[in-house]
């Protein structure tokens, strides 16, 4: 499974300039990569990117996510997200299983990486636990 240049450089987009809080990849089976399916702009939310993801199919995702610590600094981590619905199609759960690690290798500086088959998964209680 290869990865789109688009996907590259959005993640980029992403990680060094702040362009976006987050971005939706899917696999196109038809072209065999990973393609960018949505972008979310650096005003939109945690609730704004799980609304945007599918309730029956897989995607991949990063999420920018700015918080501030103890020490009152303002910090700010990029978590990689494999959503996987317990309802999605067993083909579609195989593909992106099979493709994830070489998709998160071409993209440097992930901080943390989440596992979901159901929303509770990735609560935004859960990334905040992950990110202090």
């Amino acid at each position: 499974m290869g990865v789109a240049d688009h996907s590259k450089s959005t993640y980029l987009e992403l990680q060094r300039k702040k362009v976006f809080r987050y971005v939706i990849f899917k696999i196109d089976e038809k072209k065999k990569e990973v393609v960018v399916e949505k972008t979310g702009g650096p005003s939109e939310n945690y609730d704004d990117f799980t609304a945007s993801l599918p309730e029956n199919d897989c995607r991949y995702a990063v999420y920018d996510f700015d918080f501030v610590t103890s020490e009152n600094c303002q910090k700010s981590k990029i978590f990689f997200i494999a959503w996987s619905p317990s309802v999605s199609r067993i083909r579609a759960k195989m593909l992106y299983a099979t493709s994830k690690e070489r998709f998160i290798r071409e993209l440097e500086g992930i901080h943390y990486e989440i596992q979901a088959t159901d929303p509770t998964e990735m609560d935004l209680e859960v990334i905040r636990e992950r990110a202090s």
